[in-house]
């Protein structure tokens, strides 16, 4: 066994966590087994410092929940289905990043177009063309984000060019992973001045997202191969 560090609360304090959290990450087989001494005390090693740091920084990158299925199957002996989880995570933001790049096009030339003539559309018929369900647009109107017209003879919500245009913006941003309290201020500018440079930060913003993401898997990896090339209990 390598060096040991004693106590759980040894690594919490080099993780800025709680040593009841330690427990936890290793009842749940995030950190290796660890041996007990003569008086029932838990005995962590350098074994136990790596796997915390490649776990954490895991999160970091991929999330939590993916952090600790990579972690299980490692300490389950089996390193080709982490790596393989691992390769899921790169693929899936490769995915994020084209599909910005796609929304950031795409919404750069809604904005330039000019809203169709053609008749309002009920609730229904705006789900439809959009291919979203009618609780979603309520949702968006509870949000402020549309603000439908009402028949006054019917009272049914109705969806003019501008409303359908501006329904067709939130629907790419929320695509981009974009939250409700985002898009708001986006669409507030848009519609004061039509400019477009709260659109163009927040594409930005989310561009700078995946970029920590990716640089944070980056780091990550290189903890998880330190764990790897030191040998691990699996």
């Amino acid at each position: 066994m390598g060096k040991t560090l004693n106590r759980p609360v040894d690594l919490a304090r080099l993780a800025g966590i709680s040593p009841q959290q330690i427990r936890n990450y290793l009842d749940a087989g995030v950190l290796p087994p660890a041996t007990r001494s003569d008086t029932g005390y838990r005995q962590l090693d350098d074994r136990h410092r790596r796997a915390l740091l490649a776990y954490r920084a895991l999160a970091v990158g991929h999330g939590w929940n993916p952090a600790g299925d990579i972690m299980r199957a490692i300490h389950a002996g089996d390193t080709q289905q982490a790596l393989a989880m691992i390769d899921a995570g790169h693929a899936d933001l490769h995915r994020q990043r084209e599909a910005l790049r796609l929304t950031a096009d795409a919404l750069e030339t809604v904005v330039d177009t000019e809203p169709p003539a053609r008749a309002a559309m009920q609730i229904g018929e705006l789900a439809d063309h959009l291919g979203v369900r009618t609780s979603t647009l309520r949702v968006w109107e509870e949000a402020e984000l549309l603000t439908p017209q009402r028949n006054p003879a019917t009272g049914y919500r109705t969806y003019g060019p501008r409303e359908a245009r501006d329904a067709r913006i939130i629907l790419m941003l929320r695509q981009g992973m974009h939250g409700l309290p985002q898009i708001r201020p986006i669409l507030d500018d848009l519609r004061r001045s039509g400019s477009r440079d709260a659109l163009r930060a927040a594409i930005a913003e989310r561009h700078g997202e995946l970029g920590r993401r990716a640089e944070a898997m980056l780091a990550s990896a290189a903890l998880l191969h330190a764990y790897l090339a030191a040998g691990n209990p699996g």
